[in-house]
């Protein structure tokens, strides 16, 4: 790989095969030498899982775009570990992943497998950036993604970002998008979250569901309330989950 151009490390949790990917190399393929290591199969929702209970294989792919494409039979975080391990010759400028079918806002974040391994990179020092389309068709139009993903990327490139902070991007479908805003992710919850249907013996069993409710829907510096009005979100995220303003209170409780 050629020195002079940025290295661009890109993986997803939605498999090797998704448009999602293709279209994310597509974007980015004029900004720098591209690896993608993705997951064999679809493995949306592990979040930051890793394998640890059977060996990692690892599969090269058919070349698209100029890039480099690999496929690992784990989750997303194991693409991100084991691709920087035995697949890049240097450490990756960037970490790109996605792009997801399929809407990464609000607290989606916590079980995202594309945000997970966002995160395993930001980690590890590598500035990282989620992109999630709100719409989880395989056929879904990637097209208004594309300026927004180079826009990032390039900025990202000649700027970094600050330590531990990565950025998770969500991207309206079904319309242009108005622009973008930087915000925080919107608070809400989770309901009606498994169906209950009988098997042929009429035991029951149970299939993930649900729908996201939004607490605060009329809080314009949430992502929930732009993405219903057709704007890009960026959420800035950190992997380290402590509530240091916490520390404090908690320690007088425990210790008193």
């Amino acid at each position: 790989m050629e020195q002079s151009k940025p290295l661009i490390f890109i993986s997803n949790d939605d498999g090797v095969e998704a448009p999602g990917l293709r279209h994310l190399i597509e974007c980015v393929r004029n900004l720098g030498e591209v690896i993608a290591v993705a997951p064999s199969a679809p493995r949306s929702g592990q979040s930051s899982a890793i394998t640890v209970d059977a060996p990692l294989r690892i599969t090269a792919c058919p070349g698209f775009d100029g890039a480099k494409v690999f496929s690992v039979s784990g989750t997303p975080v194991d693409c991100v570990k084991l691709g920087l391990h035995a697949l890049v010759p240097r450490k990756p400028d960037i970490m790109l992943s996605g792009v997801n079918h399929g809407s990464n806002s609000g607290n989606s974040v916590i079980y995202s497998g594309t945000m997970g391994a966002a995160m395993e990179a930001c980690m590890v020092g590598i500035p990282a950036i989620g992109f999630s389309l709100l719409h989880h068709s395989i056929a879904a139009d990637f097209s208004h993604t594309t300026p927004y993903i180079i826009d990032f990327t390039k900025k990202v490139l000649e700027s970094g970002l600050p330590q531990q902070v990565c950025l998770n991007v969500n991207i309206p479908a079904k319309c242009v998008p108005k622009g973008f805003k930087v915000v925080k992710a919107a608070r809400g919850y989770w309901t009606e979250e498994y169906k209950e249907y009988k098997d042929p013996s009429g035991k029951p069993f149970y299939w993930l569901t649900g729908r996201f409710v939004n607490s605060e829907p009329d809080n314009d510096e949430t992502d929930e309330y732009w993405l219903d009005r057709e704007y890009v979100t960026v959420v800035p995220v950190k992997p380290d989950q402590t509530c240091s303003s916490a520390v404090q209170l908690i320690s007088s409780m425990l210790c008193r």
